[in-house]
């Protein structure tokens, strides 16, 4: 079910009415993991398995790993041997079932380019009683939700959770199952302890929130789509200025994309009672790479620093030390978003870029004599610029796009030019956003008539789109 569907609408209805029916019951937590499951059981039924299955095995894991010391005894195995069984299970589903046919092409593509006659199988040929081979949407991120679990029970940062039937619905929320945002056990657990009630704030600002996304869909991402993709499917026969409009275009779908729906699953959230993190935070203003990665899937970009990069040392050691564990990280952080060469490319990129300037961002110079408004342009036109491996199908059209872009003639994009206006419509409402003269935005007669207008847009334009682009992650 999508959020900016008919039967999501039905289905939200029936189960937020329910839940607070059942408020003043005990029935009420179960009511939330059935519902959860029936929504992520929508889309297959087969997904259930494996969400079942990772909850059970990381509530039991955390469960050994409370009833036993720091140290192996006897045969009995120590947290840390544990914690490797919830890390080696949780990157073994991922392994599979999004990277398995990447590695096994790549695998065989080498073989063959070294002539040994073996070729191995691939995934859809490995699944057993004729099931067929797909990957579970949202996978990525309700795994990398209970691995997080496991990680900070086993450094004490939380306590164990005793109810599996309370961890159950942590790990398969629905408002944020398919797309996050990632929580942390620390922030949303502790919300299932005590049943939500209905609030008229909490229903006002939900619907609020929801009303944002569902126009950052419908009528912005989704019409953005139509000219990214006219351009990018036929990169080879498009002027340069045509690209340069279809990158500078998908920046802004992608951002009105993901943070649509994040704003829609925050706001079905807040109706019902329960706060989920913010996930974007005017990235496109950022002034430096770091600072961009700071306001971009805040959820994700905190998840890697937590259990990958100070693991790893952070900035803590030498200079050389700490790039090295920049480029792991945003080269791992590419390659969770898709099993392709582009989505390595484009990680690196980051890394290279952030490395390129982390101490220039650093320099007193930089961030008191250089322009604020140029700083912003540079790191909008990089981040521009990597989007381009990010929404190319393969590396080969990505350096087909490049070399347009540097070679092909300049002339009239052909881009309508209400695309142009929506965009920076939105962009000076964020630069006023961040400026002094925020409070004007704050204003009810301002609120009032930005819900009006985003709702009359919507009812002239209707469009249901197809699925959010985060999904395919």
């Amino acid at each position: 079910m999508l959020f900016h569907t008919w039967p999501f609408l039905i289905f939200f209805f029936v189960a937020v009415v329910v839940l607070w029916f059942l408020g003043r019951t005990r029935w009420w937590l179960a009511w939330l993991l059935v519902v959860s499951y029936v929504f992520y059981g929508w889309w297959n039924p087969y997904y259930l398995i494996l969400i079942f299955y990772s909850t059970l095995l990381d509530y039991l894991v955390v469960l050994a790993m409370d009833q036993c010391s720091t140290r192996s005894s006897g045969w009995l195995p120590g947290r840390r041997c544990w914690l490797l069984v919830s890390i080696v299970n949780n990157l073994a589903l991922l392994a599979f079932f999004k990277y398995a046919d990447f590695f096994i092409l790549n695998i065989n593509t080498l073989l063959h380019t070294i002539r040994v006659p073996v070729q191995l199988m691939m995934a859809e040929e490995m699944m057993p009683f004729g099931w067929t081979y797909l990957l579970p949407v949202g996978i990525s991120f309700y795994t990398f939700q209970s691995l997080s679990y496991s990680i900070d029970f086993y450094r004490g940062r939380i306590p164990r959770e005793r109810s599996f039937l309370r961890f159950a619905t942590f790990v398969s929320f629905f408002p944020q199952l398919v797309a996050g945002p990632i929580e942390r056990a620390s922030s949303l657990l502790p919300q299932f302890y005590r049943a939500p009630q209905f609030s008229w704030l909490n229903l006002t600002d939900g619907m609020s929130l929801f009303l944002v996304g569902l126009f950052k869909k419908v009528a912005l991402a989704n019409y953005l789509a139509h000219y990214v993709e006219r351009i990018y499917d036929q990169p080879e026969s498009c002027t340069a200025s045509s690209l340069v409009m279809a990158t500078f275009c998908f920046a802004w779908q992608i951002y009105f994309d993901f943070s649509g729906y994040t704003d829609m699953a925050r706001g079905v959230a807040r109706i019902m009672g329960f706060q989920l993190m913010q996930n974007f935070n005017n990235p496109y203003l950022a002034t430096s790479l770091g600072d961009f990665w700071s306001r971009w899937h805040i959820s994700l970009s905190s998840w890697f620093r937590d259990y990958v990069y100070i693991p790893l040392g952070g900035n803590r050691s030498s200079k050389w030390m700490t790039y090295r564990n920049l480029l792991l990280v945003f080269v791992i952080s590419g390659f969770w978003h898709g099993a392709a060469w582009t989505f390595i490319v484009w990680g690196a990129l980051h890394a290279v870029g952030t490395m390129a300037t982390r101490e220039l961002e650093r320099s007193s110079w930089y961030n008191e004599q250089v322009p604020r408004w140029l700083k912003q342009f540079a790191v909008f036109a990089f981040v521009c610029f990597a989007w381009i491996f990010f929404r190319a199908p393969t590396m080969g059209d990505a350096i087909t796009i490049i070399q347009g872009i540097a070679w092909n003639s300049w002339s009239e994009p052909g881009c309508p030019w209400l695309i142009l206006a929506m965009v920076g419509a939105v962009w000076v409402y964020q630069f006023i956003h961040e400026s002094k003269y925020r409070v004007i935005l704050q204003l009810p007669a301002v609120k009032i008539g930005l819900a009006i207008a985003m709702g009359i847009y919507l009812c002239l334009c209707p469009s249901t789109g197809g699925e959010f682009i985060y999904f395919q992650f």
